[in-house]
């Protein structure tokens, strides 16, 4: 039988039924807008949000028919805190994108509490300060996956896997459960947060679902692209290519004895655990990748849609010296300055709309070779063929600057979204469907293959870097 996965990402929820032979049956798609009353702040509605996807997943049976069992995977550090009692959410949920408490980290920094504003721990402090100031209301608290679960099985299930419980800030690297220190001082009780479990295994039924299947495999988004591209053996390696860009490699069973970002701008990360056995790798981010070429469409009008920035980017041999810097929202690994801001560099009377698409393209190439370098750095391995997914992954001209900046292969994943196969084989491996990680390593299939056929000179673009870093002196001082 087939495996359901519900796909609950930033910008929209997927609702896929995968065939044990790794093919799609059925999918949909539902866009989940987040609101943005002021800058900074983005929330969304919980309650929504939770509705939509258990009509994609209602819907998803009806059209497929039963399946064996069900993958989650889900956008990581988004924060939820509901009523255990009537499962109502109690304020709108933070997005991982929220940056409301930068002043809260700040402050914790100086105490020796080294926590990020799009980790966890403190968008939860800062809804339990709003609506129980005191601590006395049954609440319970979870990411997007702890969420989901709880409502598929009609509030009976309060759990969050390994993937996503290391991203919030709240975990203890000694013990792998939740840190008390940290609880203390945030004044969370533990009772409120999901019990930590495996990325693989049963840990209940989908009641509300036609045959209630069991809830069998989850991991955080990123995870499982890494897991849906087949990256599960060391040195294996993903970048995917949505609203960001996100670099992960797998590294093996040695935890990691410090959390803190790697003198390279990554990060060490919890891949998946199976029987209480976890694999670890690092994390490599590009603050903003697909949103550039939204931006060309939405605010610039160069193209009348982002399947178009291909056509238009390959009319033009080169962008005659245009180098665009995609840091709209900063600059992430290597470098990460909050202040740095996105530039074109190089621009003429005589530069066209087409070398601006290009330079668009290829400088979100660039910083995808930024990231390839500061992983080879921070796990001293060598990457030698790099996987893709994500919007991204779709246009040609930007594989092959990729494949060009990076200088080697690119391999392109059969599915656009890996996610969702990657929260599949997790439920498959509980269910039997595939016998184990050889078998999933062994299902990679790439939809192409690009070589390297040019060059970029590297040293120029770093110099790009340079001239983009800083120009908002206040912001560039935030370390996190």
């Amino acid at each position: 039988m087939s495996i359901l996965v519900i796909d609950a990402g930033t910008s929209g929820i997927r609702a896929v039924v995968v065939h044990p032979d790794g093919s799609i049956a059925w999918e949909r798609h539902a866009e989940a807008i987040a609101d943005t009353p002021v800058p900074g702040l983005v929330e969304f509605d919980a309650a929504a949000y939770a509705r939509t996807a258990v009509a994609l997943a209602a819907a998803a049976l009806d059209a497929a028919g039963p399946v064996e069992g069900i993958g989650i995977s889900n956008q990581r550090a988004s924060t939820i805190v509901w009523d255990r009692a009537s499962g109502a959410p109690v304020a709108p949920a933070q997005s991982w994108q929220d940056l409301r408490t930068v002043g809260d980290c700040l402050m914790l920094a100086a105490e020796g509490f080294r926590l990020a504003p799009n980790q966890t721990a403190t968008k939860v402090a800062n809804i339990l300060d709003a609506v129980d100031p005191a601590r006395e209301r049954d609440l319970c608290v979870g990411t997007p996956d702890s969420w989901l679960i709880w409502q598929l099985s009609g509030g009976t299930v309060h759990v969050t896997d390994a993937s996503n419980a290391w991203v919030t800030g709240l975990v203890s690297l000694e013990t792998g459960d939740w840190d008390d220190t940290i609880l203390a001082r945030l004044r969370i009780d533990r009772s409120a947060l999901g019990r930590i479990v495996d990325s693989v295994g049963a840990v209940g039924e989908a009641s509300v679902l036609a045959g209630a299947p069991p809830i069998c495999g989850i991991a955080g988004d990123q995870q499982a692209s890494l897991i849906g591209q087949g990256c599960v053996r060391p040195g294996l390696t993903k970048i995917t290519f949505g609203t960001g860009g996100m670099l992960d490699t797998v590294l093996g069973t040695e935890a990691p004895t410090d959390a803190r970002r790697h003198d390279g701008g990554t990060f060490p990360l919890l891949c998946w655990q199976q029987d209480g056995r976890a694999v670890y790798g690092l994390e490599a981010i590009m603050l903003s990748a697909g949103t550039n070429v939204s931006w060309l469409r939405d605010d610039l009008g160069l193209i009348d849609s982002v399947e178009a920035s291909a056509a238009l980017a390959a009319s033009c041999d080169s962008t005659d010296g245009v180098v665009y810097v995609p840091a709209q929202l900063g600059l992430g690994t290597p470098r990460w300055d909050y202040g740095a801001r996105g530039a074109l560099f190089g621009l003429t009377r005589g530069t066209t709309r087409a070398q601006v698409v290009r330079a668009v393209l290829e400088g979100v190439a660039q910083r995808g070779a930024d990231l390839v370098e500061a992983a080879e750095a921070d796990a001293a391995i060598s990457i030698e063929t790099l996987r893709i997914d994500g919007g991204m992954s779709a246009n040609p001209v930007f594989r092959q600057a990729l494949a060009d900046a990076c200088a080697r292969p690119v391999e392109v994943a059969p599915v656009t979204e890996a996610t969702s196969l990657g929260a599949a084989y997790l439920a498959g491996l509980h269910l039997g469907t595939w016998s184990g990680w050889d078998d999933i390593a062994a299902a990679w299939r790439p939809a192409a293959r690009i070589e390297p056929e040019g060059t970029f000179d590297r040293d120029r673009w770093r110099e790009a870097l340079d001239r983009a870093s800083r120009w908002y002196g206040d912001l560039s001082a935030l370390d996190f």
